[in-house]
């Protein structure tokens, strides 16, 4: 692990996000609540929350640290795409003050979410997919800003 004892806390916030996509048939028994599992969202939004926290048990090199809020959101893409397929934009931002970043965090929070909602509608639609979980916004920190597509190594 990296020596982040001699880094000052900063508050820092972190934003990642990903898709899931899924036939026009699952997102809509989603939406109606006919998924067997439950309350396919509902359930997501707590497991990327539960992962954000224990993100330091699944990637080795993580520090453990203080998370002080992890918010996640769905926006539902009702309209298909060439393939015929609708999706899930999942986000998440997690926030703390400390040495380190949570951008780790962040998409460990979206990769859980997205594999909840895989979980639960499996039963209904085992071609669903996981897609571009990617860093959106980071802030705090000796690095400062970054925001996708302004950084030259975005």
């Amino acid at each position: 692990m990296v020596d982040v004892s001699a880094k000052p806390s900063t508050e820092r916030v972190a934003t990642a996000q990903g898709y899931v996509r899924l036939k026009p048939d699952t997102l809509a028994k989603i939406q109606q609540g006919k998924i067997a599992k439950g309350d396919v969202l509902a359930v997501a939004q707590v497991a990327g929350i539960m992962g954000a926290k224990r993100t330091p048990d699944l990637i080795p090199m993580c520090h453990p640290i203080l998370l002080a809020g992890v918010d996640i959101g769905f926006q539902e893409n009702h309209h298909p795409d060439p393939h015929g397929l609708c999706s899930i934009t999942i986000t998440a931002t997690a926030k703390t003050t400390g040495p380190t970043g949570v951008e780790m965090e962040a998409m460990t929070a979206v990769s859980v979410a997205a594999l909840t909602i895989y979980d639960m509608c499996k039963a209904v639609d085992k071609g669903m997919s996981i897609t571009d979980v990617s860093l959106m916004v980071k802030s705090g920190g000796k690095s400062g800003t970054y925001l996708r597509g302004e950084s030259p190594n975005s």
